[in-house]
């Protein structure tokens, strides 16, 4: 890990910014998680507006060092997140990310998740990035492919989701294969 403290910042890509989310992205957040297809492959509970505004609370709340959440602005929406959860001891950040359902299939994820891991490659100096996704999400799987990652691993009916046991695929790219993969030797 570096010496000084990461700070929330702002990435940019070609197409999106990611910035930290703000209270006023409530709706975006909301329409994002309440979506039965979105959902379907993760959130394990059903939300509502004033859960959600005490959960983006939450989020803006945690220290940057700890978890480095933005929201993925696209023309001025925020249609989406990418989330670094960061394990100081370990060297290690737990990659997350949803795009909102309209947007599925325009590289969107990859774009952002891509921008992310890069961030926490450099930023946070990190070992390895790891994530895990349900294995029938295909296009979930996919982006973790794209970003170079590996399967590691798979942990079959691993958790209760809205009452349906369910399998979890895990991925992982470490620092040397990063490097390789950006440097085009990889």
């Amino acid at each position: 890990m570096t010496d000084r403290t990461p700070t929330p910042t702002e990435l940019r890509t070609a197409r999106l910014l990611l910035r930290q989310p703000r209270p006023d992205d409530v709706d975006a957040y909301l329409a994002l998680e309440s979506d039965p297809e979105y959902a379907h492959y993760g959130s394990r509970y059903s939300v509502d507006r004033a859960g959600m505004e005490r959960g983006l609370a939450r989020i803006i709340a945690t220290p940057w060092e700890q978890r480095a959440e933005f929201a993925i602005v696209l023309e001025g929406q925020v249609i989406g997140r990418v989330v670094l959860d960061v394990d100081r001891t370990n060297v290690t950040g737990a990659l997350g990310y949803g795009v909102a359902r309209p947007l599925w299939g325009r590289g969107i994820a990859s774009e952002a998740a891509r921008a992310v891991v890069d961030y926490g490659f450099g930023t946070y100096r990190l070992a390895k990035v790891w994530a895990r996704a349900d294995p029938r999400n295909v296009a979930s799987v996919r982006v973790l492919e794209k970003l170079g990652m590996q399967r590691e691993g798979l942990l079959r009916e691993h958790l209760l989701i809205r009452g349906e046991r369910v399998d979890r695929v895990y991925y992982g790219i470490l620092r040397a294969e990063w490097e390789a993969l950006r440097l085009g030797t990889g």
